[in-house]
């Protein structure tokens, strides 16, 4: 299973050019195979971001939610293993969303994420490089 950040599903929807052909290509067969996933955080980031302004959706984010959903993304809930694991990760920064995509990505998932501190930590994460 391919698990998308929270920033690479907002590329992705969005069709930005900064998803990169590899990556998107992965995504793409990954969600045809209903094999791509979401942690159920990133919709709390993305509703943090909307209600900042940092975002702005079409519809209500519970909406678009379901909608993403309904396409075929598949949610994954943060478990208590995830949340202690998060919690644990070493070496890892402090930003609570990103340890928990990390954790959930532990649970034997392939993470694609932009986000170079994610890609430099020293754990054994099975990522790719989303601007690939």
């Amino acid at each position: 299973m391919i698990l998308l950040d929270t920033q690479v599903l907002i590329w992705l929807l969005s069709n930005d050019s900064r998803l990169g052909p590899e990556a998107r290509q992965a995504i793409d067969q990954a969600w045809a195979e209903e094999e791509a996933a979401v942690s159920a955080f990133s919709f709390w980031e993305i509703a943090m971001l909307h209600s900042k302004g940092r975002m702005t959706l079409l519809r209500d984010v519970e909406m678009w939610r379901l909608s993403v959903l309904d396409a075929g993304l598949i949610e994954i809930p943060p478990s208590g293993r995830i949340a202690v694991r998060a919690g644990l990760l070493e070496d890892m920064h402090g930003d609570p969303a990103d340890r928990i995509i990390v954790a959930t990505a532990l649970e034997g998932h392939r993470l694609v994420t932009a986000d170079q501190g994610i890609l430099d930590w020293s754990g054994a994460l099975d990522r790719m490089d989303a601007r690939t």
